[in-house]
């Protein structure tokens, strides 16, 4: 039972200025070893999972930037979670599908 969604953007500052995306795939490199559940998206990637498993995923993520000599990293993350019920992308998004 997943009790977590958390979705991330990450922005790196690229070392010589260079595009970034070849760099944000490296960090969703990051999440398909987590195994966890996810979806990539236009702007952001959604996790689904324990909700500390999920923050050591973009803590990784983040030192894998540093490790690509991104002198800096912007990550925007956002949470869910839900008391009395599992958090599931697709309970959420099934109205839409």
């Amino acid at each position: 039972m997943a009790e977590a969604l958390v979705s991330i953007q990450i922005i790196p500052k690229t070392p010589k200025g260079e595009d970034s995306i070849p760099f944000v795939d490296e960090a969703i490199k990051i999440i398909e070893q987590a195994d966890v559940k996810y979806q990539v998206n236009p702007l952001e990637t959604t996790m689904e999972g324990n909700l500390a498993e999920l923050l050591s995923v973009i803590e990784k993520m983040n030192q894998r930037m540093h490790e690509l000599d991104c002198p800096s990293v912007i990550s925007q993350v956002k949470i869910y979670s839900h008391k009395d019920q599992e958090a599931s992308m697709s309970e959420l998004t099934k109205k839409y599908r």
